[in-house]
């Protein structure tokens, strides 16, 4: 009789346990306790067998809860200080609160409950409804009045379900994708070999029909709906979830952009978190990226508070963003509202 299949957990699930447990805890958790016991990992967690992928996915997870803010710490275990085996993992409470100035109106209170519950009801199992529960409880809760209609969203992109399906049918699929910069989105012919999820985004790794080129496309960049097909396609052996990451990374290790930020501002702190940064100056980073576009947006995001030295071609992108925002605000794009030279409004 076949093995009963693990049930697949979905990975804001994992992440959302994962915070949950390290809350929790003030002496904070070993991996070992991590992956037997947290929702998401433990489902695939052998006591006697090899562990390996899934330690390297819990390396995954921490830095994606780090990039979204979250405080995760590393403390050595008093009993076995120095060892590294022995370290512990805990999201200190009072760093992960709100500060004490920060407040929020019964109405505010009331639109982030709407928000919660629609990306709890759209995503989150019964279990892990459970344990929101059991969070708040910890915390407490601010009393709004009962919501009779909240929304249920999918905190996917809807490309997500059709590609799985594909993917577990071992089908090809058709879909628009409009890359930046371009007026249409052609058609794209693949067959998906592995949807995976890297630094926050989801991504799938597919075999491109006609060339056999092995291509990665942004979920969020698919337009329309997806076409499942019924024409079957076998994979090749290296078409893998683990073969996508590892040269996802690669990209992310060789691409870097130096930026200068404002000392003490938002900027200098999410930046100067973020994996793999590295301060080459005082008031100078160097991060790294797998797509200049998102990179750009995000360096825009923190207007005068950034200056991209390099490369020119991010400096440009990061150019183009600002003057959009002014011309669609009705302001003047001269150079003397833009500095074309550092890239940044100032």
């Amino acid at each position: 009789m076949p093995a009963a299949r693990t049930p697949r957990v979905p990975v804001e699930e994992r992440l959302f346990s994962l915070v949950l447990a390290l809350l929790a805890t003030d002496s904070g958790l070993s991996k070992t306790e991590i992956l037997s016991t947290v929702q998401g990992y433990r489902q695939k967690y052998s006591r006697t067998g090899d562990n390996a992928a899934l330690e390297r996915q819990f390396e995954r997870d921490k830095d994606d809860i780090r990039e979204l803010g979250v405080p995760l710490e590393t403390i050595d275990d008093p009993s076995a200080v120095g060892n590294n085996q022995a370290l512990r993992y805990r999201i200190p409470r009072g760093e992960y609160e709100l500060p004490d100035d920060i407040a929020f109106s019964s109405e505010e209170t009331a639109l982030l409950t709407l928000a919660a519950m629609v990306w709890r009801e759209g995503s989150l199992s019964h279990e892990s409804r459970r344990a929101l529960l059991k969070l708040r409880s910890l915390g407490g809760a601010a009393s709004v009045p009962e919501l009779e209609y909240a929304p249920r969203l999918r905190s996917r992109d809807a490309a997500f379900e059709p590609l799985r399906n594909a993917l577990d049918r071992g089908v090809v699929v058709r879909f628009d994708y409009l890359k930046p910069g371009d007026e249409a989105a052609p058609r794209r012919e693949v067959a998906p070999a592995a949807l995976v999820q890297h630094h926050g985004r989801w991504l799938v790794s597919a075999v491109e029909i006609g060339t056999g080129a092995v291509k990665t496309f942004l979920l969020s960049r698919i337009v329309g709906p997806v076409q499942v097909t019924s024409t079957p396609f076998t994979r090749p052996d290296d078409a893998t979830a683990e073969r996508a990451l590892a040269d996802l990374e690669q990209v992310w290790r060789d691409r870097t952009a130096t930026v200068r930020v404002e000392p003490l501002s938002d900027a200098e702190t999410r930046l100067g978190k973020r994996r793999g940064t590295t301060r080459v100056a005082p008031d100078a980073f160097t991060v790294h990226w797998t797509d200049e576009h998102l990179l750009a947006d995000e360096l825009a995001s923190f207007g005068p508070e950034v200056t991209v030295l390099e490369p020119e071609s991010l400096r440009a992108l990061v150019l183009s963003r600002l003057t959009g925002v002014l011309r669609a605000h009705g302001g003047s794009t001269s150079p003397t509202d833009v500095d074309v030279r550092r890239g940044t409004g100032g």
